[in-house]
């Protein structure tokens, strides 16, 4: 078992990965925590025993459930139940669970603890890591969210043993990311030491930045383009898929403004490919739509902003040039 942990400036948290992990759930819950409400999907497949006594509140399947009715759905539920802050939401399952979970837990009673435990990879590299929760609304992704941090994550890799091919590719896809956040060797390393290294270095960012002010930004790397993609609608792109294309996307754009050479870009695109993963745009999407919805970005502030490579690293980048947003846009539309 890999023991890591998140270091802010007020606590610390464990990160604990490897196979089984998630049989050690009693022992990271909060001292005197007196029930859990397992929030989790009927499609996970994967159980917890907390330890106390336990009830489970099933959301729906899929990112279509990622919405403020959900979050409304499962406070009432948990109102019903009579959670209070003397207990605490475990969440079981991807990247949708651990982001209602952890926001209904930020709000419900203005907050009560809550332990992640992701079962797929995108969830255990990327999204139960660092505290920020939320869920979309029609005009964009994750536009309605909070900051607040788990009192542990577990990431039992055996839980990765039985993804789809699909839901794993995506997973690859938040992976890939870190490859240009500083992870050397990522592909070579085996899959435990691979997610603790993800974990580590996501860790280190948001120790340094819990709340997004300035170095945390990197972490949204690829994720312009693919919110955007995300937004228009269904096309056929899982979300780490669509965060590969934005990786190459975004090498486009560095290098159009001259952050970047063509070597570089290169590189993005064979470390992409390594991953099996996609390059170019589903071919019914408009650009000068995708474009328009750069600027509904959560990193947005004052015109378009992107997460670009460049000589300093990957930082973030104000873009006003539509037409250089458009014109890298036609390199990732070719096959």
């Amino acid at each position: 078992m890999i023991e890591l942990a998140v270091a802010l400036s007020d606590r610390t948290y464990p990160v604990l990965v490897g196979s089984g992990a998630r049989h050690r759930l009693l022992e990271v819950l909060p001292v005197g925590a007196r029930r859990a409400a397992i929030v989790t999907q009927s499609s996970i497949g994967w159980t917890v025993d907390p330890g106390v006594p336990s009830q489970v509140f099933p959301i729906g399947d899929g990112e279509e459930t990622k919405h403020l009715g959900t979050v409304e759905d499962l406070c009432r539920d948990l109102a019903q139940w009579g959670l209070t802050r003397a207990d605490v939401i475990v969440a079981v399952g991807g990247g949708v669970v651990t982001d209602v979970a952890g926001f209904v837990a930020a709000v419900y009673h203005r907050g009560v603890p809550v332990v992640h435990v992701p079962t797929t990879l995108l969830g255990q590299v990327d999204a139960a890591i660092g505290g920020k929760t939320g869920v979309n609304l029609p005009e964009g992704k994750n536009l309605v969210g909070a900051y607040w941090q788990p009192s542990a994550v577990l990431c039992d890799t055996e839980t990765l043993g039985t993804l789809p091919p699909r839901e794993h590719r995506s997973g690859r896809g938040e992976m890939a990311k870190y490859a240009f956040l500083g992870v050397d060797d990522l592909p070579d390393l085996p899959l435990d030491e691979a997610v603790a290294a993800c974990v580590r270095c996501k860790a280190d960012i948001v120790a340094s930045d819990e709340r997004e002010g300035g170095r945390r930004a990197i972490l949204n790397y690829g994720h312009t383009l693919a919110h955007a993609i995300e937004t228009e609608g269904d096309y056929g792109l899982r979300h780490g898929e669509a965060v590969a294309v934005g990786l190459i996307y975004a090498a486009e754009v560095a290098h159009r403004l001259g952050r970047i050479d063509a070597e570089r870009v290169a590189e993005h695109r064979s470390v992409v490919a390594g991953y099996d993963l996609p390059m170019n745009l589903p071919p019914d999407l408009e650009p000068g739509r995708l474009v328009d919805l750069f600027a509904r970005d959560k990193k947005a502030i004052a015109g378009v902003t992107f997460v670009l490579d460049g000589p300093r690293g990957v930082e973030p980048v104000a873009v006003p040039d539509r037409s250089l947003l458009l014109g890298a846009m036609e390199a990732i539309r070719r096959a």
